[in-house]
């Protein structure tokens, strides 16, 4: 690093003091936090993206956004040369960077990082980072600090897209490195063109009756909202009522797929007129998509169809396409690709959707939860499939597959135009357009999801009743060593510490098709614990959170549900292999097993804890 270089990175970073007992980890979501403390961090993930732009020599983006949080928090993530998320290689580095105490010590540590990449800081090529950033009111003030970031790296350029939802910016990353159409305007293009194509290839008599064509949007009052009124404009054959928009409402308050996925309760706006009507709900930054139906005039619970049940009707439309397409009765003239298609979930994916897709005759695999697992995974396949319960995923289609697709779709238009292994051919070749395939995109899905639907003749309740979930529950808990808690095979089986699998296994083991495993959350102090099982007719009964250490202090047990909890404080002593459960606090949701409770833990003045872990499982 020369003297100037390293001039400007002191002066630049001396404006931006890194907060005082604050430490951020870079994960699937970027940096996120309380927006109030994030100057320093966006500054320094404005460098991050110029020196990941001069690794690659390609344009890099960088979105500033906190998603389905609450407005007053933001976040800054970056995206790569491929669309998709910055390579885990650099995740530590990033840590590096936004924790470094000062200055010199930031300088020091970009200074050996740029040795040890051989990135060059000569300023002799010039390199372009793309930001973006959602509609929150601190976005701008960040945004500032992003560029100065950049700027302060010799040789970067910074390229304001102005108020983008996440997956447009990581689309138009995506398409500038593959030398595509890349402006704002080029993705409402794609999804628009691709959309009506599907609608033209709609077989005759499967279309939706048009009394239940209407789809009704809660656009979280974020940014989705926004670029939803832009992109129907531009569509045909949709009537789409767009709610919660962003004009008077607050980002994410009782609105948005995340609140709608979580609580299964309709979102502000919506109300008895809208029974019986289709409804989606996009997020905050509008990379998730969760569908749902009012169920009736005297409440507001919801009939929800998650990510699961999206990833099932997109599988289960996929697949119908491949066997049309592959269809030859002539056995000379059959120029088949057997098309390697694979379903990408995590263990939270409710175990009656792995079964439904099991039984399709479909491939399911299951990866570690997180975005950045399962996207890897689904590009191993010819067309891989991912999505989250919670509605964020999408659709990969190998280059390879795509290629041999256009070549046998040419040989169908000369040979048998108009046939149905031709409509197939298009079909699929127009999903691979409107599909985000950088990211999990709530437009480009809502979509695919309207046009599938129409293809399959199918209203919201068949789609509703593909499959039943089994009943399932979870629980956060805080803790004060997550590391503590080590997992393996996805995440679905405790290595250690030593004991808890063994204790988990013994109570699954009563229920029929029962599961459940812990795991340590990326971006908190907590572990997380989902249980399922098939039986329906469980009594009385609850969870029990079993916690390692000493209480003092006083807590209390809230549930929003029809049985009001109870609250227990047990101390005793007993040693069970390693599990020791010496001065523990014994809490227990009462309740029908597998209601929705939303139930959750509240420490009072005075409460503290100590010990490594929680765990938690059914009770006996």
């Amino acid at each position: 690093m020369n003297e100037k270089q390293r001039s400007m990175l002191l002066e630049s970073s001396a404006r931006f003091p890194i907060p005082q007992g604050v430490k951020l980890s870079y994960g699937t979501a970027g940096f996120r936090a309380d927006a109030s403390i994030l100057q320093s961090t966006v500054f320094r993930v404005g460098i991050l993206a110029a020196l990941r732009s001069l690794k690659t020599q390609s344009v890099i983006g960088l979105m500033i956004t906190a998603s389905h949080n609450k407005v007053s928090d933001n976040g800054v993530k970056i995206a790569d040369p491929s669309g998709g998320m910055l390579t885990q290689d650099w995740e530590p580095f990033a840590d590096a960077l936004a924790n470094a105490p000062d200055s010199q010590h930031l300088v020091q540590l970009i200074d050996d990082f740029v040795k040890k990449e051989n990135i060059l800081l000569e300023g002799s090529q010039l390199v372009e980072i793309l930001l973006g950033r959602d509609t929150r009111p601190s976005g701008e003030s960040l945004l500032v600090a992003a560029k100065q970031g950049i700027s302060s790296v010799v040789g970067a350029v910074a390229n304001d897209m102005g108020v983008l939802t996440t997956p447009q910016l990581h689309w138009i990353v995506r398409a500038r490195n593959k030398g595509m159409k890349a402006a704002e305007l080029d993705y409402f293009d794609q999804l628009s063109s691709s959309f009506r194509c599907l609608m033209d290839l709609i077989p005759q008599g499967s279309a939706i009756n048009e009394m239940n064509d209407k789809l009704i949007v809660d656009g979280a009052n974020g940014v989705g909202g926004e670029k939803l009124e832009i992109l129907k404009k531009m569509l045909n054959g949709l009537d789409i009522d767009i709610r919660n928009s962003g004009k008077g409402g607050v980002l994410n308050e009782e609105v948005g797929a995340d609140y709608v996925q979580k609580e299964k309760v309709v979102p502000r706006g919506f109300g008895p007129a809208d029974v019986g009507i289709r409804c989606a709900s996009l997020d905050g930054d509008a990379d998730r998509l969760v569908y749902f139906s009012v169920l009736s005039n005297n409440n507001n619970k919801i009939d929800l169809v998650d990510g699961d049940k999206m990833l099932s009707l997109f599988a289960l439309f996929i697949k119908q396409q491949l066997s049309i397409l592959n269809e030859d009765k002539d056995e000379k003239l059959n120029k088949c690709y057997h098309a390697h298609l694979g379903v990408v979930q995590t263990a939270y994916a409710n175990g009656a959707s792995t079964d439904y897709l099991k039984q399709l005759g479909l491939e399911v695999i299951f990866t570690p939860t997180g975005v950045k697992y399962l996207h890897e995974k689904a590009a191993e396949y010819d067309i891989g499939i991912y999505f989250e319960a919670n509605g964020h995923g999408t659709i990969l289609f190998s280059e390879n597959f795509l290629c041999w697709l256009e070549g046998r779709n040419k040989e169908l238009s000369a040979t048998s135009k108009g046939s149905e292994q031709q409509k197939a051919a298009l079909t699929l070749l127009a999903v691979s357009k409107l599909i985000n395939q950088a990211v999990g995109d709530a437009l480009s899905g809502l979509l695919f999801v309207e046009a599938t639907l129409r293809h399959m003749g199918w209203l919201f309740h068949r789609w509703s009743e593909l499959y039943h979930d089994l009943p399932s529950r979870q629980l956060k808990v805080k803790v004060l060593d997550r590391t503590a808690v080590v997992t393996a095979n996805a995440e679905t089986v405790v290595v250690r510490p030593l004991g808890i699998q063994e204790a988990i296994n013994a109570e699954t083991a009563k229920y029929p098709r029962g599961r459940c495993f812990i795991r340590p959350s990326e971006h908190h102090a907590k572990l997380r614990r989902v249980g399922v099982t098939r039986r329906q007719d469980l009594p009385t009964a609850g969870f029990e959170l079993l916690g390692h250490g000493a209480v003092a202090g006083k807590c209390n047990l809230i549930s929003r549900g029809s049985h009001q909890p109870e609250f227990e404080d047990r101390h005793f002593g007993r040693r069970d292999g390693s599990l020791d459960f010496h001065s523990s606090v014994h809490a227990r949701y009462f309740g029908l097993f597998g209601r929705n409770f939303g139930g959750r833990i509240s420490f009072l003045d005075g409460f503290s804890l100590g010990g490594s872990f929680f765990v938690a499982f059914p009770p006996r």
